[in-house]
């Protein structure tokens, strides 16, 4: 039986050892800013309106918030990100992050791009996972189409077999390369056809290993059923599983579409209900097999899970499980993990940096929405940045 590794998120000198003072410092700056939501707001409002003006603000980004949140702006400069997580034992993810124009010619550069990634990623040691969102490869209102029950025409099918084909060559690649891959959860109205995209695909590349993996939002009262009733007919057709729950990140549109269309709220009624399903979701994987990508910030959680993988006797270097969170955040929680014995990955999102606003918005209203989210980050730091003084005194 493995021995139960101590596990604290309180350990600043190992949750900061990778970050020098100017870094450290950076991060102040960033996080101080995260925490008033009308200045993150009103700067990120500011940014987008100078990229469109033609202001030099690029500079500034790099050095505060792209520069925190992002691995860089190409595969080259984020697989040195990654290469400095590896120093501390912590895995890489490379996510590009850019919103194409939702044409079929971006949607055959996306998927170059990622297929990229996975070949730089088969390189090293310290890559193992690739991510793709199927909206990046393919039109969703084909997706929407199909969950609502309508008939696509000849050209719609034609486009739709083309995302089909990139699906299978990113799944094929990361199986012929020996990488893990994940497909990443959308919203509701279409994310029945993702997941049976998925499951097409775990039933031709997880037979030797688990290869595909789900993603699901546990924001959604479904959720959990879903993730049981996956794992059932993967059991029977003989295939492996593999699921990453995550809390989910499109809450307030979900909520706003369905009173418009006036159908049943697919969100939970609260965040407590989520924060159940999402830790029975982990009971359940863990008592069942699942193969598993914990895809969490939240530190009650994270150290459920590793009280699970002893209960269950899951080696904590076991490919059964990685815990993994965002490149800049929770730092505490991901290095003090693979301290202890766990494998960690980290998304390290990349992309041109006016092309990634949008995921940098999303950060900032995260960060700045989450009860507790920033300030805990921004405590931390100031804590950090506190005991280095009183080390140098």
């Amino acid at each position: 039986m493995p021995v139960k590794p101590k596990v604290s998120f309180d350990n600043l000198e190992i949750a900061f050892a990778s970050k020098s003072d100017a870094e450290l410092r950076r991060m102040h700056l960033v996080f101080s800013l995260l925490n008033n939501k009308f200045i993150s707001d009103l700067g990120i409002a500011l940014t987008n309106l100078s990229f469109k003006i033609g202001l030099p603000v690029k500079p500034i980004l790099k050095s505060t918030m792209f520069g925190h949140f992002c691995g860089g702006e190409t595969i080259a400069e984020s697989i040195e990100a990654a290469k400095k997580l590896a120093d501390f034992g912590i895995e890489s993810i490379l996510d590009l992050s850019v919103e194409g124009k939702g044409d079929e010619e971006s949607f055959d550069r996306t998927t170059e791009e990622i297929y990229q990634t996975l070949v730089e990623s088969a390189k090293t040691d310290y890559m193992s996972f690739g991510v793709f969102k199927v909206t990046g490869l393919g039109d969703y209102h084909h997706m929407i189409k199909l969950q609502s029950g309508e008939i696509l025409n000849l050209e719609e099918q034609a486009a739709f077999h083309r995302m089909k084909a990139r699906i299978d060559k990113l799944c094929k690649a990361a199986h012929d390369l020996g990488l893990k891959i994940l497909i990443d959860a959308e919203e509701s109205w279409f994310q029945n056809v993702i997941d049976d995209l998925a499951y097409e695909a775990m039933e031709k590349y997880n037979q030797q290993r688990c290869v595909v993996y789900n993603t699901f939002q546990m924001y959604r009262h479904d959720s959990l059923e879903r993730l049981k009733n996956a794992n059932e007919t993967a059991r029977t057709k003989g295939y492996f599983f593999g699921a990453k729950p995550v809390r989910g990140a499109y809450m307030e549109k979900e909520r706003e579409r369905a009173e418009e269309f006036g159908y049943t709220d697919p969100i939970q009624p609260n965040k407590a209900a989520t924060d159940r399903d999402y830790d029975l979701a982990l009971e359940y994987a863990m008592a069942n097999g699942v193969y598993l990508v914990s895809g969490s910030h939240n530190e009650n959680s994270n150290y459920h899970l590793t009280e699970l993988m002893d209960q269950h006797e899951i080696d904590p270097n076991s490919d059964r499980v990685f815990f993994s969170q965002l490149y800049g955040m929770s730092d505490n929680i991901s290095f003090n993990l693979v301290n202890a014995g766990y494998r960690v990955v980290k998304y390290v999102p990349y992309g041109p940096v006016e092309k990634v606003m949008p995921y940098l918005s999303r950060r900032a209203s995260e960060n700045s929405s989450i009860a507790g989210q920033s300030s805990r980050e921004f405590q931390l730091i100031k804590k950090e940045i506190a005991r280095r003084k009183s080390r140098a005194n």
